[in-house]
């Protein structure tokens, strides 16, 4: 699509995006991506309809054989006061087992991490988008800007025509 936006989550009907990792993409190289549901309290599905949501340090962490949700950030929901839940509490993440345990192994033998790409309501459930991912070293990030720039000048080049 030239000049307009790649088709993503936002464009699926019935979608809603809560909180997106966009550093998640500049310091790591996405190799696969799986959309799983979360296990979440009332007041914590009340935040995330305020939007009050963020992905920025969390990552996911296999225990045993679940994964859990660490450092996802969900804003307290003021009208719940006393039933409310910690912001910062490790969450389920809702996958099939033989999933759970591919990552799994992956995480243990290659030195992948799981990283959460989005965060969503995906016909009134709330969804996460996770990858497995792999650091990228500083040659890998200059690379990646490298060929932005190039796609950049070419665009601009084909545009002049």
């Amino acid at each position: 699509m030239a000049g307009g936006k790649s088709k993503g989550l936002g464009s699926e009907p019935g979608v809603k995006i809560i909180a997106e990792n966009r550093r998640a993409r500049f310091d790591y190289t996405v190799d696969e991506k799986v959309e799983a549901g979360l296990e979440l309290t009332g007041s914590e599905v009340k935040a995330l309809r305020d939007g009050t949501a963020s992905l920025a340090d969390a990552y996911a962490l296999p225990k045993g054989a679940e994964l859990f949700l660490l450092n996802a950030h969900i804003g307290s929901y003021k009208a719940a006061s006393v039933f409310d839940h910690l912001p910062t509490r490790g969450r389920k993440v809702l996958m099939h087992r033989a999933e759970i345990d591919r990552w799994t192994a992956k995480v243990r033998e290659r030195g992948y991490s799981i990283i959460p790409l989005v965060l969503y309501f995906k016909k009134g459930r709330a969804k996460v988008e996770l990858g497995l991912c792999r650091g990228k070293t500083h040659d890998d990030r200059r690379q990646d800007i490298k060929e932005r720039e190039t796609k950049r000048e070419l665009d601009r080049a084909m545009r002049r025509r």
